[in-house]
């Protein structure tokens, strides 16, 4: 299945609040390892540069970050309260922490994520139930369970859903479509509430080369979304 299957659709109620929203989704045949070396390099390489130029108030300030943050506001989330987790991961490194090691992909989203701002969900796409994606927002009581996280709040976060309920957010994604060492399909929906679509292709097309570069990536197709 490539993305180009999928039917991504963005719900009213989203669309209102947060018109500039623009997604770009990246699905891929890949080869998971647990750990890869030469992308933890430039993991690292990130990770001192970051830790040179940016402060808590900066990270903030970025033009990607900025406006996932105001999204929040727009649908009544407190971003300070549930971050972004691209907001998260460098606040993480920042702090002088390094990030968790999960598996290749969930690794190689992760830089993406640090390197441009956007909160990406990462799923595997054999785990998603149907080709009907939409993105809305959460609702009070809406059963959600973040990765490592358990029940997640997502009243007033974004959130995609496939025909059984909620696969992910900006501050998580969910358990059940989680990817592994398993995973042989990936579809990475990464998040741009910015209106910026020069560089929300550019974020698509450093995931398709971290893909082939480190997952040995076939069948890559690039959907735009909204």
């Amino acid at each position: 299945m490539q993305t180009s299957t999928y039917r991504f659709t963005i719900s009213p109620e989203l669309a209102s609040r947060c018109p500039e929203y623009r997604g770009a989704a990246v699905y891929a045949e890949v080869a998971n390892t647990p750990y890869c070396e030469g992308l933890w390099q430039e993991i690292d390489t990130f990770t001192q540069e970051l830790r040179a130029r940016e402060t808590a108030d900066s990270i903030k300030q970025h033009p990607v970050i900025l406006a996932t943050r105001e999204a929040y506001r727009r649908l009544g989330k407190d971003p300070s309260r549930y971050r972004p987790s691209a907001e998260a991961l460098r606040r993480r490194l920042l702090r002088g922490l390094e990030l968790h090691r999960i598996d290749t992909l969930v690794d190689l989203i992760n830089l993406v994520s640090l390197r441009t701002g956007y909160s990406i969900g990462g799923f595997d796409a054999d785990k998603i139930q149907g080709t009907d994606l939409c993105l809305g927002v959460g609702q009070a009581g809406e059963p959600f369970e973040g990765i490592g996280r358990g029940p997640l709040n997502i009243e007033g976060l974004p959130v995609w859903r496939d025909t059984l309920g909620g696969i992910g957010t900006p501050t998580s994604d969910n358990e059940r479509t989680k990817m592994d060492v398993g995973t042989r399909h990936i579809l990475a929906i990464i998040n741009g509430y910015d209106g910026d679509e020069t560089r929300l292709r550019q974020a698509a097309e450093l995931t398709q080369g971290l893909l082939g570069k480190y997952a040995a990536a076939s069948d890559v197709s690039i959907n735009n979304i909204g």
